[in-house]
């Protein structure tokens, strides 16, 4: 049901896309039988605690499942993709207005052990900083 509503938003945001395009959306939250969204809530007007501590938290949540999942044996994957920060989905999803999607956590039994994609080299991130 869900991915059959994404397809359909994908064809109002291009009404040229490919069929690959409206199909990978329509099976976007469909590879794992369970799918987490997980939620940072960012109302401005609650000053208790920071939005950017809100946000942080929210992520260390996602990466909180990864490992528990991975720890039990499931395979998990941690996505994001356009419906994270559409409103339309958004709107399907029930989220409210300050609510900012962080994370797709999708859990399930591994298909096929993943490929290691390349990353950037660590050390080229990192500077050391001295007290001037």
């Amino acid at each position: 049901l869900l991915g059959e509503k994404l397809a359909a938003l994908t064809l109002e945001r291009d009404p040229n896309a490919s069929e690959g395009a409206i199909d990978k959306d329509r099976q976007r939250f469909a590879h794992a039988p369970l799918v987490i969204a997980v939620l940072a809530i960012l109302d401005p007007n609650d000053h208790k605690i920071p939005g950017q501590e809100r946000l942080l938290s929210a992520g260390a949540a996602c990466f909180a499942l990864l490992q528990a999942a991975q720890a039990l044996g499931f395979g998990a994957n941690w996505l994001t993709g356009w419906p994270a920060h559409d409103p339309q989905a958004h709107a399907l999803l029930g989220m409210g207005e300050h609510e900012r999607v962080v994370g797709f956590v999708h859990i399930g039994t591994p298909k096929m052990e993943v490929p290691e994609r390349e990353r950037p080299d660590a050390a080229s991130l990192l500077t050391d900083w001295t007290p001037r």
